[in-house]
Order: structure tokens, then sequence, then C-alpha cells
């Protein structure tokens, strides 16, 4: 990546140790934000604050969260190298790039057409390949289920059951729950049909969105 410079990198470390000093302790997860390019996901406009714990709007209402969302959410999933991961909401495509990082085989769902088509095209040129999907993430994907793990990373009013169909006993669900504030949630799946449900916390999200109507 030509336009990743030192400078970049040093940016980078930087923010890391940062992150740690907020508290994300996982080291797989702070070499994960060592390493991915985050400048490069952004409105040129701001690059130069990239590497700052900040969100930025990347178009079609969404934003890129903070370094620190990412993190603390990547965290709390309990990753492991080769699990199957399923992502609502790609967005800008950099928590997937977080996860591929991780050695996640990530499955992503975007509904916003402009964002899909634009983080699709965007990502292998960056040496990211998920798999990727345009539609409603209220639905997951059936035919690739169960997932190891499910990530989502949009406010959602409730927990959708079809994401609780597809993950799989013993398999971890983030979501930031809530309307207007969302409380970043864990949920493990302990036995079909039975789950165990752990709080984390206020954050701020855009709303996940319900696809009514395709091409909408």
């Amino acid at each position: 990546m030509s336009n990743d410079t030192y400078r970049h990198k040093g940016l980078r470390r930087q923010l890391a140790q940062l992150l740690k000093e907020k508290g994300i302790s996982n080291v797989e997860v702070l070499k994960a934000i060592e390493a991915v390019p985050r400048h490069l996901f952004l409105n040129s406009s701001f690059i130069e604050r990239a590497y700052e714990d900040i969100a930025f709007p990347i178009g079609a209402g969404q934003t890129i969260s903070r370094p620190h969302t990412v993190a603390f959410q990547t965290e709390l999933l309990e990753l492991k190298k080769g699990e199957k991961v399923l992502e609502i909401g790609t967005g800008s495509g950099y928590q997937t790039s977080i996860l591929l990082e991780m050695g996640a085989k990530v499955f992503t769902i975007e509904r916003q057409k402009a964002l899909f088509d634009t983080t699709k095209a965007f990502l292998p040129k960056i040496g990211y390949n998920p798999k990727f999907f345009y539609g409603d993430g209220y639905k997951g994907l059936t035919v690739f289920a169960p997932f190891d793990k499910i990530i989502i990373t949009a406010g959602a009013p409730m927990i959708p059951d079809a994401l609780l169909d597809q993950l799989k006993v013993g398999g971890i669900m983030i979501i930031p729950l809530g309307d207007k504030v969302q409380v970043m949630t864990l949920i493990k799946k302990i036995a079909d049909k039975k789950f165990e449900k752990e709080e984390f916390g206020e954050f701020k999200f855009v709303p996940l969105l319900e696809h009514k109507e395709w091409g909408d």
C-alpha cells in the first residue's frame, strides 16, 4: 500500500497504545488495530484525524465507528483464528478488516446499496476479502449458518430471532441494544434456545435498519 507510510504506522502504534490505556487488553485486537490502515477508509478531508479515537461519517447516513468501539466489540467476541463470523452492517469495512486481520472467516451483510458497492470494490484493493452480501442483516445468512460468532455494528431495537437461530451452541453474539442510546450486549448460546446475556455499558450507534424492500 503505497499510501500507507511510516508516519501512518507510527500513528497506529500510538492509537493501539491509547486503546490499551482505555482498557483494551486483548493483544490480537491491538495488533489488528496497528495493522489496518484506517486513514484509507475515510474521506480525504478527515485523513489527518484518522488515528484519533473518534467516529466519522462515511455517507448514506452511516459512520465509521470510534476505534475504541471497534476494539471493544471485537474483544468481547473472544475471537479465535479460523472462526466463522457473521457481521451485520459492513459499513466502511473497517470492522470487517479488523476481524479478517485476526484470522476470522468473515461473512458480512450491508443493506445500503451505495455503501455495499463502494466497500465491496475497495476492500480487496487493500488486501481484505470477506464474503460480501447485500441485503437485510436481520435475516442473517441461513445458508451459511451456523456461525461461531455474530457481531452487529449498528444499534438494534431488539435481538433478531433469525440471528439467534444462526449462532452455534457455545457461540457469542455482540449487539448494541436500544433505540436512542445502546447498551453493548453479549449473548452466549449455551444450548439450543437457551441463552445467557451480559451487558457492558452504553454506546451510541447509527440504527440498524430493517430492509423492507430490496433496492430502496
